[in-house]
C-alpha cells in the first residue's frame, strides 16, 4: 500500500518578525542622562583645586585641597557613570526609531548613534581615573604624587565635558525632522541650532564648552519625544 501526500493541503508555519508598539523607557533614559550629565558637571566643577588662585600652580596644595573635595569627586563620578549607562539606552532607542522613520539608505540613524556613542565613551573615560585617585586622596595624600593629582583634576575638568558628538546627533535629528518629516519641525530647528553650536565647540579648541549645550539639547529632545509619544 502506498500513500501520496497532497502538497496543497499542507502549510508551513514560519515565525514573522515581531513589530509591536515600543515603550517610552528609552526616552525617559534620555531625560535622565541629560539631567545627570548636568549634575555631574556641577559636581565636577566643584572639584576646582587646580583652578583656585589660592592653590593653582602648587602641586602639594592642590593635592591637599583635593583631599577635602572627595565627596564632590564621588558625586561627579556616580552622576556621570549613571548618565553614561542611560545614554547608551537612549542611543539604541533613537537609532531604532530613526531607522523606522527615515529612508532605507539614510545615513541619519548611523550618524545619530555614532555621535552619542562618542559622548558615552567620553563619559566612561572621563570618570575612569576616579578609582585610581579618590581613595588615596581620602586616606593618605602622600600616596599620590602632586603632579598626578594636578593632572587628575584637569582630566575630570575636561574629558567628561566632551559632548561634541551630541552636536552630530543633533544635526542628524535636524535633517530627519526638516528634510524627511521624521519629527516635529520645532524639534528639527531646536536640534539644528543647539546641534550646530555643539558641533562648533567640537571642532574648536574649546571642546569642553560642548558639555554646556549638549546635555541641554538632549533633555529638550527627549522631552519633545516623550510629549509626541503620549499624543500618538
Amino acid at each position: 500500500m502506498s500513500s501520496t501526500l497532497d502538497q496543497s493541503t499542507t502549510t508551513t508555519t514560519t515565525s514573522a518578525p515581531r513589530s509591536g508598539p515600543h515603550g517610552r523607557g528609552w526616552i525617559l533614559a534620555g531625560i535622565g542622562a541629560g539631567v545627570l550629565a548636568v549634575a555631574g558637571g556641577i559636581a565636577g566643577g566643584m572639584v576646582d583645586a587646580v583652578y583656585d588662585p589660592a592653590t593653582s600652580g602648587d602641586g602639594a596644595a592642590i593635592t591637599e585641597a583635593l583631599s577635602g573635595q572627595v565627596p564632590s569627586i564621588l558625586a561627579f563620578h556616580t552622576a556621570t557613570m549613571v548618565s553614561c549607562v542611560l545614554l547608551v539606552l537612549f542611543t539604541a532607542g533613537l537609532h531604532r526609531q530613526l531607522v523606522r522613520r527615515t529612508d532605507a539608505d539614510s545615513l541619519v540613524p548611523g550618524v545619530a548613534a555614532a555621535g552619542l556613542g562618542l559622548v558615552a565613551v567620553a563619559q566612561l573615560i572621563g570618570a575612569g581615573l576616579t578609582t585610581e585617585f579618590v581613595f588615596a586622596l581620602a586616606e593618605d595624600t602622600s600616596l599620590v604624587l602632586p603632579e598626578n593629582a594636578t593632572f587628575f583634576n584637569h582630566w575630570i575638568g575636561t574629558i567628561p565635558w566632551l559632548w561634541g558628538g551630541a552636536g552630530l546627533t543633533g544635526l542628524a535629528v535636524a535633517s530627519a525632522a526638516l528634510r524627511q518629516g521624521a519629527y516635529a519641525r520645532w524639534l528639527g530647528w531646536t536640534s539644528l541650532v543647539l546641534g550646530g553650536i555643539t558641533t562648533l565647540f567640537l571642532v574648536s579648541p574649546l571642546q569642553y564648552m560642548a558639555g554646556m549645550t549638549g546635555p541641554v539639547w538632549l533633555v529638550v529632545l527627549a522631552v519633545g519625544l516623550l510629549r509626541s509619544s503620549r499624543g500618538a
